[in-house]
């Protein structure tokens, strides 16, 4: 199985080198393109004097559009799979292979790599958020996910094509829980995150608790319209 991680990068000249250089170091398995999505940092120009393989947005398109490009790349490169994979060096590139061996032995369309699958979820406002996503996703689909606000989701070639289509899809949770009522097979792998080391997230607390606000209504009733 031909896997791309797709790693999309919107102002992370801090962070950009130290996660390509884990990532290319580890054995993965899998090619990869960075996404830089209108960075108005130094964050091209680093990926280009590293030779590193990577697609420029003109302008911030956002994570949904971003992800896009990486999918219409693979596609176009004849990938079987995508994995979505961040450039601030919170995923950890070793758990890839184990994500792609699990998707070949479950027949699995999607594989998140889920901080909860062995482990239980703290009671912090924006793991409460997480478990209502995951309550609502149970109550849509019948199935349980246990890390569905995960950036680490591996997509089959089914998938793809899904997202390359539809321009109000986006690599979150209420597009996996669409695509779980239609049938999708989801599988999970344990893995480990890792804070932040650079640059700042764009979820502050009060952007934390919209994102799940939102994400939870779309599950809820903004899915049902697709």
């Amino acid at each position: 199985m031909r896997v791309l991680a797709v790693i999309p990068a919107y102002n992370e000249e801090e962070s950009i080198v130290p996660t390509m250089e884990e990532f290319l170091e580890t054995d993965t398995g899998c090619d990869y393109v960075i996404i830089n999505d209108g960075s108005s940092d130094a964050t091209e120009s680093i990926c280009r004097q590293h030779g590193y393989n990577v697609i420029s947005h003109p302008t911030n398109l956002g994570l949904t559009a971003g992800f896009q490009t990486g999918v219409k790349y693979a596609l176009a490169n004849d990938y079987d799979a995508v994995i979505q994979f961040d450039s601030d060096g919170q995923h950890v590139p070793s758990y890839i292979r184990p994500m792609a061996e699990k998707m070949e032995r479950d027949g699995a369309d999607i594989v998140i790599g889920s901080r909860f699958v062995k482990r239980k979820k703290s009671f912090s406002a924006r793991m409460i958020g997480s478990r209502l996503i995951t309550a609502s996703i149970k109550l849509t689909t019948g199935k349980t996910i246990t890390d569905p606000t995960s950036g680490m989701r591996l997509f089959n070639r089914a998938m793809m094509e899904e997202f390359a289509r539809r321009f109000d899809f986006g690599p979150e949770p209420d597009s996996v829980a669409y695509l779980m009522r239609k049938g999708a097979k989801v599988s999970e792998v344990q893995v480990r995150m890792r804070d932040r080391t650079a640059g700042e997230s764009y979820l502050n607390f009060a952007k934390s608790i919209s994102y799940m606000a939102r994400v939870v209504t779309s599950i809820l009733i903004a899915q049902w319209v697709r």
